[in-house]
């Protein structure tokens, strides 16, 4: 087949190919044009806006030839890229649409065949097929997209400035382009004589204002709004007279020139103006189409700031305090002043002296992120408990600025500054010599010579062991400087204090039962100084925690020892059931909630009681794991060596002999000179630790140097890690395999530290090494007794599946059918139990103590028992 004449196109097809040429005429115009009508949206936003304005004629002139040229230029460029589509585009456009290109199929003509009726009755029936297809045609969408031609989006640029002018410009102002032509711009009979906006401040929210459109005399607007006013035609047919805003003074006259005095400067003006608004007064343009306007200025008045509700102290510390700010357009930002109120301040004991110039604190106030802030509250939330201001009475002052820089500031608010207390005694002590230090160097001497009769007698009043041994190096460091001590050495004692303070307070103590005698004697304190509830709440948590945690340790206890039946039965004399135990602990938070502090003291001594009596019962038990072989006792041994050995190196560092120290010079608390044998065992410390307390006083004659000790103590760690130890697989197992890593790591530490010569910092690592292994051993010791319960368990599972107990009874050594008839004589495992009895009746009075299991659970424990 070949082409021929066109067929004339179906009927259905003319629609749909108009539209599909008028989309190519749209397509063809957007190529070649888009630059030119892109370059006369961006001079009609430029004249809305009135640039060509803003400078001298010649400027205009010479941009509207520029403008006019490029112009030119890019319509040539158009018409040289435009192609007039044509009908038979628009079918061509419209048969790549369809399958089979029907519409070129009903143009052509049949080539050979012609003469053949069965050749003939083909092509026929391919017409027909192809027409019945063709009438199916729709039009075809105008491709508009210019994003290859037009890389860098100028056309949108171009459309974004001309609806921004077309919303906040003045296509009035394009009038003007007529006077850059000579002679022609007389008349402007079109347009406006004059032109004015008002532009209150941003922050006011208020809407700008087209002065043409207002018609009122009489007008408001906020206090510092823009006036700018424009006067077209030639110059001195209108003027602006006003008294609203302030009239910038005359340029300084030459010397020899006449001055002319500032009253006698007229209030007129020509030309562009542009005032802000700073009194009422009147705005006149004085003319031909002139108006004027009795101009009200609405005062942006000063914010206004005030303290509610009292402060607050929570439990770490922090303080609490609320406040409200108003403002006629809303509050932008917001600062409080501390200042130190020294006519309250009790002038006593190291604060008799003046103090050190203390500047006062700044801190900015917290904003609300969403919502109006023309009235608004908000809390105050910050931590100062580390300036010398916490604790103190001081004065605040609350201030309020709004965006116009206008500040409002509240009454004086006198307060004692809440920060965070500190309960145990020597922590307390730690904290006011800070204090004193801070308030003046000159306290110095007096903060060394009290802490020394502090640590005079450390035994049984300090312990933790690490806080005294950084405390008596800072004691040293102290006294050594202490008469040349600079601003950097006061805030680095400041900050080591501060340090040592949080240690004894918070103390990371390695036992159950010094957790919890910690936690009593601080709730103590605290009920005896009169803490807030918060600081109540939150040391009745730990002391619950801290008895949760020595009651499961009593349990275990019994379990790993269950063949001493003393024990067991003093434990049975002293602990209470767990509900009888919290019952007594509501009762004291009870007591607390409704102020009867006396009662809650005597409760709380009560309970105090309670736990020595426990106290007792352990110590029954202590014997058994004294002289243990095996991992653990390894471990212990390891641990009283690498005690030791801080021993020696803290006698280095003080400068006291090792094999002749005397009371109170190098000795860790507990310690007592002359100490004997299973004695003056340091906190934390694991049963039987003072057995070989005396072996090393002399570290020469023991493997040489410190840092060779140090070594040693290292390797043979080394060596525990690649036995066997207790727990392995197990999530305690893993924990103390990683604190034993953390104790090789600081061995490591220190042995550098000594080799050095800093046994400040070997003091601090072999510390953390102790800790770490006394981490290690705890965990080993959980997994072992987990290991311990789950072997009994399996026996006695094997025995219970093979036989069945000959006298009748249940595990706990009832028989069937007694338990629950009244007047039965027979209790739990008190008639010749056997042991697989004896081991169950021990795991239910161990979990009975857990007071974090469900009620339900206790309840039903409790009737078991």
């Amino acid at each position: 087949m070949t082409g021929q004449t066109p067929q004339p196109p179906l009927k259905s097809l003319v629609w749909p190919m108009r539209l599909t040429l008028a989309g190519l005429w749209a397509e063809r115009l957007a190529r070649a044009f888009w630059p030119l009508w892109s370059l006369i949206l961006v001079t009609l936003a430029a004249l809305a806006f009135g640039v060509q304005d803003l400078g001298p004629l010649h400027y205009a002139q010479a941009a509207g030839a520029v403008i006019g040229l490029a112009a030119l230029a890019l319509l040539a460029w158009g018409v040289k890229q435009f192609r007039k589509p044509t009908a038979m585009d628009a079918l061509d456009r419209l048969d790549t649409t369809m399958p089979g290109r029907p519409i070129a199929a009903l143009r052509d003509t049949q080539a050979i065949g012609t003469a053949d009726p069965a050749s003939l009755a083909v092509w026929r029936a391919h017409q027909e097929r192809m027409a019945a297809r063709a009438a199916g045609a729709r039009p075809v969408q105008p491709d508009l997209r210019l994003s290859s031609r037009d890389r860098f989006s100028l056309r949108y640029v171009a459309l974004t400035a001309f609806v921004m002018a077309a919303l906040f410009g003045s296509f009035w102002k394009a009038g003007s382009v007529a006077g850059l032509t000579p002679g022609a711009a007389v008349a402007m009979p079109g347009g406006p004589a004059w032109e004015g906006w008002a532009q209150p401040p941003a922050y006011t929210g208020k809407p700008s204002l087209y002065l043409n459109d207002i018609t009122d005399p009489a007008l408001e607007l906020p206090t510092g709004t823009r006036l700018q006013i424009r006067l077209y035609g030639p110059e001195g047919d209108l003027t602006v007279a006003q008294t609203v805003a302030d009239v910038p003074p005359p340029p300084a006259a030459e010397a020899g020139s006449e001055v002319t005095p500032a009253a006698a400067v007229p209030n007129a003006m020509a030309g562009v103006h542009d005032l802000t608004v700073t009194r009422s007064g009147q705005l006149a343009i004085e003319g031909n189409g002139g108006r004027e306007w009795q101009i009200t200025a609405i005062p942006d008045n000063a914010p206004t700031i005030e303290i509610t509700g009292e402060m607050v102290r929570e439990a770490d510390g922090r303080f609490k305090q609320d406040f409200k700010a108003t403002d006629d357009y809303g509050v932008v930002a917001g600062r409080v002043t501390i200042s130190l109120d020294l006519a309250k301040v009790d002038r006593r004991h190291g604060l008799t002296i003046d103090p050190e110039a203390i500047e006062p604190v700044t801190l900015d106030l917290p904003m609300p992120r969403k919502g109006k802030r023309t009235d608004m509250t908000s809390t105050l939330v910050d931590d100062l408990s580390k300036h010398v201001f916490a604790n103190m009475p001081v004065t605040m002052v609350f201030a309020a600025v709004d965006a116009a820089g206008n500040e409002g500031t509240s009454a004086p608010y006198e307060v004692v500054l809440h920060g965070k207390r500190f309960f145990d005694p020597l922590a307390a002590a730690l904290i006011e010599m800070r204090r004193d230090i801070l308030w003046n160097r000159v306290n110095a001497p007096r903060a060394v010579e009290i802490l020394k009769a502090v640590t005079n007698r450390p035994e049984g009043f300090i312990r933790h062991e690490r806080a005294f041994l950084h405390l008596r190096v800072l004691m040293r460091d102290l006294e050594a400087k202490e008469a040349s001590l600079s601003t950097e050495d006061r805030d680095a004692v400041a900050e080591k204090l501060w340090t040592i303070a949080l240690m004894v307070e918070e103390g990371n103590l390695q036992s159950a039962l010094e957790r919890l005698q910690r936690a009593q004697d601080r709730l103590q304190e605290a009920i005896e100084n009169g803490a807030s509830p918060e600081e109540i709440d939150q040391l009745m948590k730990e002391m619950q925690q801290a008895l949760n945690e020595y009651m499961r340790e009593l349990a275990e206890e019994a379990q790993r020892n269950p063949g001493d039946q003393q024990q067991q039965q003093m434990m049975q004399g002293q602990m209470m059931s767990g509900d009888q135990l919290q019952e007594m602990l509501d009762r004291l938070q009870q007591l607390m909630e409704e102020g009867k502090t006396a009662e809650a003291a005597e409760l709380m001594e009560q309970l105090r009681q309670l736990m020595q009596n426990m106290q007792v019962v352990q110590g029954q038990g202590q014997g058994q794991g004294q002289g243990q072989d095996g991992p653990m006792g390894d471990l212990g041994e390891t641990l009283r060596d690498q005690q030791e050995l801080s021993d020696d190196a803290f006698r280095d560092l003080q400068g006291v002999p090792r094999d002749g120290q005397q009371q109170g010079e190098g000795q860790q608390p507990g310690q007592e000179q002359g100490q004997e044998q299973g004695q003056g065992q340091q906190p934390g410390d694991q049963p039987g630790q003072g057995s070989d307390q005396a072996q090393n006083q002399d570290g020469d004659g023991q493997g040489g140097s410190l840092s060779d000790r140090q070594r040693e103590l290292r390797e043979r760690l080394n060596e525990l890690q690649q036995g066997q130890l207790p727990g392995d697989g197990t999530e305690q197992g893993e924990e103390g395999r990683r604190n034993l890593d953390r104790a090789g790591r600081a061995m490591e530490e220190a042995e550098d530290a000594l080799r050095d010569g800093d046994l400040d910092g070997a003091l601090d690592r072999q510390a953390e090494a102790m800790e770490a292994l006394r981490d290690g051993m705890r965990d080993f010791g959980e997994a072992l007794a987990d290991e311990q319960r789950q072997n009994r368990d399996g026996q006695g599972g094997e025995r219970d599946m093979g036989s069945a107990d000959p006298q009748g009874t249940d595990p706990l050594g009832r028989r069937p059918g007694e338990t629950a008839r009244i007047g039965s004589d027979e209790n739990m495992v008190q008639n010749t139990p056997d042991e697989r009895a004896q081991e169950l009746l021990d795991e239910i009075r161990r979990r009975s103590g857990e007071l974090t299991r469900p009620l339900e659970e206790l309840v039903y424990l409790k009737r078991l028992v």
